[in-house]
């Protein structure tokens, strides 16, 4: 009888493990990530994610976790965006976890700043916010070399100052929602501030 119950409790104590195994995902498979990068990706990203054209995202060493969450919530429809809708929607699960795997694995070349005459502006805003308008320095999630913390916060060392301001304005008017927290900072930065920040993130490394 006590044996009985022993080996009840163990399996109480079990079952809830194994099912969570059960539900864990395969780790990302990197060979089918390239593959998805040069049939679907390519054309917008380049091959290796790194240094596109200045409308579309570098997304070469970007984290993984954020890159998953985008393509999920394009996917959704929580970020508009007809072309990566439309792709997103083609793509399961594991497809997004394997192509953010291979895009996570490449390096990023390094960008560089181009607008000397803000390069002040931008390194104040994003080392020390500007505290009269309540914006907080960029580093404090993005980190002080644009490093960036998964899931919500990406990596910005390199990108191209084009994407970076065109996602603030995005936020500020309001035709990207899928953070509260950018809505609410980029509503409070000028058009100045917004490229001048942009272009130093660009010189990040």
């Amino acid at each position: 009888m006590k044996s009985a119950l022993s080996l009840l409790l163990a399996a109480a104590l079990v079952s809830p493990v194994l099912a969570q195994q059960a539900k864990a995902p395969a780790p990302p498979d990197l060979k089918k990530g390239e593959a998805t990068a040069s049939s679907v990706c390519i054309a917008c990203h380049a091959f290796d994610g790194s240094r596109g054209t200045p409308a579309n995202p570098i997304i070469a060493g970007q984290h993984p976790a954020y890159l998953v969450k985008q393509l999920v919530e394009f996917k959704r429809g929580v970020r508009p965006s007809p072309i990566m809708q439309g792709i997103a929607s083609t793509l399961s699960e594991d497809d997004m976890r394997n192509v953010a795997a291979f895009y996570a694995s490449m390096d990023a070349k390094p960008g560089f700043a181009r607008n000397k005459e803000t390069v002040d502006l931008g390194a104040s805003i994003w080392r020390g916010g500007i505290a009269a308008k309540s914006v907080p320095a960029c580093a404090s999630c993005h980190s002080p070399n644009g490093a960036g913390i998964p899931v919500q916060y990406p990596a910005m060392s390199g990108q191209h100052a084009e994407y970076t301001a065109a996602q603030l304005e995005a936020f500020r008017s309001g035709t990207r929602k899928n953070s509260a927290q950018m809505m609410a900072i980029a509503a409070r930065l000028s058009d100045a501030e917004i490229q001048a920040v942009s272009d130093f993130a660009a010189g990040l490394r």
